[in-house]
């Protein structure tokens, strides 16, 4: 098998991890950043990208691109709108989750937009066009978390969430950065993961965990300049949020920087062999803070997969996604990086960024 290749063996199974879409952002500039990447996975794209399989994908959150204002039903509209550009795959082979711009207003039905338009459960059909019953491996859980199974594999799929121990928050603080979960997805989260040692598990947020992937550490999102003022970098700064811990899971159970996942994975090393995220755009060779988009840390890969959008957070963005091949019987997973504009490199496969994960347990079906 070449390094572009991805045709492989049937048996397989193709995931496509992509994240930060920015709808309405893009759209802004007449680039429909959703739909030119379903386009160019199933027929190839105007540069020269050619197309790949996949079998499901996961969406890693940030679907809205609303910044000092808050998600509506216009960009649900587009949101769906551009889904619906899928051929080859139906709507429900897209499995996604709530990122922080997908948040609602504090006074506001938590998540409501999210719920509407994207809707894993697909509770809101007349407005997302999601069939649960059309779904190709069934769901179990909530908006906020839920769970499915491919073979041996378990995803734990987390949401992000106003934190409501903050007075203000998100439209405020635009995307409000510092990943949030609350005390009951947490455990959950533990739950799922010791009931399950014979699993492969993979969990799914918006943010990475801190100093796990590139500028996830305190204060590597912003840029601090030599009058401590500061500026946007990856991320905006807004000084009456959390800036120091714009590029990580900040909030778990309103306890700020608490640790709490890191410390369950340290005492559990390997219980989760996969950790996929996005939040952070930027290009696949930065190493900011001496960490790069996939890295492992006790016993866990976690990997960064955004971002779709070319315009949100223009200082760093490049349209990037994932595709990991998983092959029955192995514990090897091909992860491959493709680049959705040629603004970078030329358009399609970048075989510098490919990499092979060991997992501790062999795929199977």
């Amino acid at each position: 098998m070449t390094s572009t290749d991805t045709t492989g063996d049937p048996s397989q199974f193709r995931l496509w991890a992509f994240g930060d879409a920015h709808v309405g952002t893009d759209l802004k500039f007449g680039r429909e950043s959703l739909a030119e990447a379903i386009n160019q996975s199933e027929f190839g794209g105007m540069d020269g990208g050619p197309p790949f399989e996949w079998d499901i994908a996961v969406d890693v959150g940030d679907m809205s691109g609303a910044h000092h204002t808050l998600p509506d039903d216009a960009e649900g509209a587009e949101v769906r709108r551009q889904f619906a550009t899928l051929q080859k795959h139906r709507r429900e082979d897209v499995y996604s989750i709530c990122g922080n711009h997908d948040r609602s207003g504090l006074s506001e039905p938590d998540a409501w937009w999210w719920q509407r338009w994207v809707d894993p459960l697909g509770q809101h059909t007349e407005h997302s066009g999601v069939d649960a019953n059309a779904r190709p491996y069934r769901i179990e859980g909530t908006w906020e978390r839920y769970s499915f199974r491919v073979g041996n594999i378990l995803f734990l799929m987390m949401s992000d969430r106003n934190e409501p121990s903050q007075l203000v928050g998100r439209g405020t603080l635009g995307g409000n950065p510092g990943g949030v979960v609350s005390a009951d997805t947490f455990e959950w989260w533990k739950t799922m993961i010791d009931e399950n040692h014979d699993s492969i598990v993979v969990s799914v947020h918006h943010y990475v965990l801190k100093n796990t992937t590139v500028a996830s550490g305190d204060w590597e999102g912003v840029r601090t300049d030599s009058d401590g003022n500061l500026h946007e970098l990856y991320h905006r700064p807004f000084r009456d949020g959390t800036p120091q811990g714009a590029s990580y899971l900040y909030w778990v159970g309103s306890n700020p920087d608490s640790g709490a996942f890191e410390n369950h994975l340290a005492s559990n090393p390997g219980a989760v062999q996969l950790w996929i995220a996005g939040h952070t755009h930027t290009n696949p060779d930065d190493s900011h803070g001496d960490k790069t988009h996939i890295e492992r840390s006790w016993g866990t890969y976690f990997m960064n997969v955004a971002s779709l959008s070319r315009y949100h957070m223009p200082l760093t963005t490049l349209p990037i996604s994932r595709l990991l091949t998983f092959t029955p019987g192995s514990t090897e997973v091909r992860v491959q990086c493709y680049l959705h504009t040629d603004q970078y490199a030329a358009q399609g496969w970048y075989p510098p960024a490919e990499r092979t994960l060991t997992l501790d347990t062999p795929f199977q079906w």
